[in-house]
């Protein structure tokens, strides 16, 4: 496997409607929804393996535990933060941390998993 353990990456986001709860329909508050965080934490991963990727290949989400533990409203700014701490094969585990200028607001683990991005699409339904 070409994936280096330890890998790591940020990314930012500074929270707009389109982010909150109300827009994302998973609640009905106007802050950082749960599914949006998530996403960003996922975002993190892929970036912490960019370039390492064979070509033909993508990663594809397989397991997300996370737990949201502070809600953020409409203008603050969170950095995500994903480490490549285990590679199984074609599985890849990350640690994910999210944070603002307050501290932590989000933790888990990401998994995902390499696959062949033309077999991947022809077993979709």
């Amino acid at each position: 496997m070409p994936f280096e353990q330890g890998s790591w990456a940020e990314v930012h986001l500074t929270v707009s409607d389109a982010d909150t709860a109300e827009a994302l329909r998973s609640g009905d508050v106007p802050v950082l929804a749960t599914p949006r965080l998530v996403a960003l934490a996922e975002e993190a991963s892929v970036a912490a393996i960019a370039g390492q990727v064979p070509a033909g290949h993508t990663t594809v989400g397989m397991r997300v535990q996370f737990d949201h533990l502070r809600a953020n409203k409409v203008g603050a700014t969170v950095s995500a933060e994903a480490t490549l701490e285990k590679v199984e094969g074609r599985r890849l585990t990350f640690t994910v941390s999210v944070n603002d200028e307050c501290g932590l607001v989000g933790a888990g683990k990401v998994t995902r998993v390499l696959v062949e991005i033309d077999r991947f699409l022809d077993n979709a339904r």
